[in-house]
């Protein structure tokens, strides 16, 4: 087979380069290869909207990019190697798809112990897994958790309002501890323990077993943890075997252009697997869904040639309980932190600055406007002070 357009990855790239070629190309065809099991879905409602919104179904997840950009797209499929010299790919089953231009949206994935995936171990990241979990639900009733960032800690709190006893095991000592200043992270540990969590702090997950319909887990403290199921949200790791087996450059993602591009001018990279130049924060790679949907919609366009420069800087956000908050550049306690709150813990930003007191990064805790302004601040690259910051979001 063979398609102007063919896109290795079957996620919201995916369905966002379909559309951002179909703004330039309306007639030429595109084929997308995914491994997943599911047509492009919205991912983030696997940690969110669907347990926690009445009014959101499962139907509302599929993106429905076959019909709405014209794509073929193959579910199942995984591709097993690219033959650049003859702009193909071929599966691991032997199919062969030529193409004219070729993006890599292959996404990251989960980081796994030495436990295999089954029905009582989910390593949390598809819309499969969230059909495995909420099937689990329904006769478990004690789910452990084991991590304590964005997944984790989403999971965690969704898990607890469903009636599930929860255990949360984190590294941290205080929830949230590794992006948060103390005051926000005690307030942010505080709202598991007041919904039931049982949070196990400061220690890491280092073995596991399935026993008779029960899953122990053996902490790095010494001590144990069994529970009906665990769910597992320890971060991902990109995936570049393809590029590199390929000959692409890779380097903590596949290494692209400020037009997406690798150093073949025919295949493009876009999404979490991306290492690309954020014309505000420096080369780096994003794994969240805004970087996702606009990277992936850029490719497509400059893969059907716009040849138009990625400029866009993303955000991420995240939803616990009652609070949310929405962030942009570098969220870590390993950078200084200014505070500017209308009541500590409920409304307010904080600022991350370097050690030229920079700012790197901005939160914005229940605060839903700002980006523009934080934007702007991290583009400017000039030391600020707490009272140059104070009212500024």
């Amino acid at each position: 087979m063979q398609y102007d357009y063919l896109i290795i990855g079957g996620g919201m790239v995916a369905d966002s380069a379909a559309r951002g070629i179909r703004e330039h190309d309306t007639t030429g065809s595109i084929g997308i290869l995914g491994a997943d099991s599911d047509e492009p879905y919205t991912r983030p409602a696997l940690s969110k909207k669907l347990w926690t919104d009445s009014d959101f179904g499962r139907d509302q997840v599929p993106l429905g990019t076959a019909s709405e950009a014209d794509a073929h797209v193959h579910t199942g499929t995984r591709v097993a190697s690219i033959d650049r010299s003859n702009s193909s790919v071929t599966t691991d089953t032997g199919e062969r798809y030529e193409y004219g231009t070729l993006l890599l949206a292959t996404g990251a994935e989960p980081t796994r112990i030495e436990l295999a995936p089954s029905p009582r171990v989910v390593y949390f990241r598809t819309f499969a897994d969230y059909r495995a979990l909420r099937e689990l639900t329904k006769t478990a009733d004690h789910i452990a958790v084991v991590g304590g960032g964005y997944i984790g800690t989403e999971i965690a709190s969704a898990l607890s309002l469903q009636g599930v006893k929860v255990t949360l095991v984190t590294s941290d000592a205080v929830v949230g501890g590794h992006m948060f200043p103390p005051s926000l992270a005690a307030v942010f540990d505080k709202g598991f323990a007041d919904h039931g969590v049982t949070v196990r702090r400061g220690t890491k997950v280092t073995s596991g077993a399935e026993a008779s319909a029960r899953v122990q887990l053996q902490l790095d403290d010494g001590s144990a943890l069994e529970a009906d199921g665990v769910v597992f949200g320890l971060g991902v790791r990109p995936s570049t075997e393809l590029a590199d087996a390929a000959g692409l450059a890779v380097d903590d993602g596949i290494v692209v252009d400020q037009f997406l591009r690798t150093e073949d001018d025919h295949v493009y990279a876009a999404g979490d697997v991306a290492n690309y130049p954020d014309a505000v924060l420096g080369r780096r790679r994003v794994e969240h869904v805004d970087n996702a949907t606009e990277m992936g919609k850029a490719a497509g366009r400059n893969m059907a040639g716009a040849a138009e420069p990625y400029s866009y800087t993303p955000y991420f956000y995240s939803d616990i309980y009652d609070d949310g908050y929405q962030a942009i550049g570098t969220m870590s306690t390993s950078l200084s932190t200014v505070e500017d709150w209308k009541s500590v813990g409920k409304e307010g930003v904080v600022y991350y600055l370097d050690d030229e007191a920079v700012v790197r990064g901005v939160l914005m805790w229940n605060v839903w406007e700002g980006l523009d302004e934080a934007r702007t601040l991290l583009a400017e690259k000039k030391p600020q002070t707490e009272q140059s910051l104070r009212g500024l979001i």
